[in-house]
């Protein structure tokens, strides 16, 4: 099990490293995830809805759409903004990228790199209903490391650039999550810290690998070396429901983001990619779970 498995940037790239006062960058990508981090200099990122955060020199702050923000060098400063959807690719066209003045700008200049993330279906939706719209992890955690690298990366124009750039964004989202999930005081999601158990989190492991395999309690069990009462009570003590419960709700959320798909998949095959010998039963389950039975939920989809 992987929250972040499917998180990738794709080319999702604004970086600008000669931005001096006044200043005022407003993004209108609402992009679902949006990774901001500063490599030297400061600002103030300002959402759409919601208190300003400031952004110093290695601090990092992830923006949850699809409202739009503003990264500015004072709050309210009258300096004009930038509007990328302008003048970048948006995320659906293979993100945004803007590249400004990559010579060095001397002191006092600011330098900031930006990440642009989609985040669709079911599954990914889990992760967003955890985070608030703004997040700040201040400097000096596992996240330094990379920005060191991202800055001697954007100093150079080189072959593969970019591909090296966007795995460096992912690297450094996902030491920003996993450190604000972790920070003292927290309250991550049950889904989080349940992973941490070496019971429960291998048991999560195996559903989340193996989603169609004709999984019961005991056999479940078996796999992760203890007792059906012990792996049913700890599975629900941490994870807030009995392990079958989450495997069906696990596998309909699977299912939607299937049915979503313009693939053409039938409904028999969507069903069997999750674990149903018959539509039938399939369907039966779907609309117990989703509402709505299959052929529903896809022409709502697709509407």
């Amino acid at each position: 099990m992987d929250a972040f498995g499917d998180l990738r940037a794709h080319g999702s790239l604004f970086g600008s490293s000669a931005l001096t006062a006044p200043w005022a960058l407003h993004f209108v990508d609402g992009a679902p995830l949006t990774l901001c981090t500063v490599l030297a200099g400061g600002g103030w990122i300002v959402p759409e809805t919601g208190a300003p955060e400031p952004l110093n020199a290695y601090d990092t702050v992830i923006v949850r759409g699809p409202g739009t923000f503003s990264f500015v060098d004072e709050v309210g400063t009258p300096a004009a903004p930038v509007a990328c959807g302008e003048h970048c690719a948006t995320p659906e066209e293979g993100g945004t990228r803007h590249r400004r003045g990559w010579h060095d700008p001397g002191d006092g200049a600011t330098t900031l790199i930006v990440g642009a993330y989609p985040v669709r279906g079911e599954i990914g939706a889990r992760l967003l209903d955890a985070l608030p719209v703004v997040l700040r992890v201040a400097g000096g955690g596992t996240g330094d490391a990379v920005l060191d690298h991202l800055a001697a990366e954007v100093a150079v124009d080189a072959p593969g650039q970019q591909v090296v750039l966007d795995r460096l964004l992912d690297w450094m989202l996902v030491c920003t999550l996993r450190e604000w999930f972790d920070r003292p005081g927290g309250e991550p999601p049950a889904w989080w810290t349940a992973q941490r158990d070496p019971v429960v989190g291998h048991a999560l492991r195996l559903l989340h690998a193996e989603p169609a395999a004709p999984w019961t309690v005991g056999s479940l069990a078996g796999r992760t070396g203890v007792s059906r009462s012990t792996l049913a009570k700890r599975f629900a003590d941490l994870v807030g429901e009995p392990p079958l419960t989450y495997l069906t709700r696990r596998r309909m959320a699977l299912a939607a983001d299937l049915l979503a798909e313009r693939d053409d998949k039938t409904v028999a095959e969507v069903a069997r990619a999750v674990g149903y010998s018959d539509a039938f039963g399939f369907s039966a389950a779907f609309k117990r779970v989703r509402g709505a039975n299959p052929s529903e939920f896809r022409r709502a989809a697709a509407r």
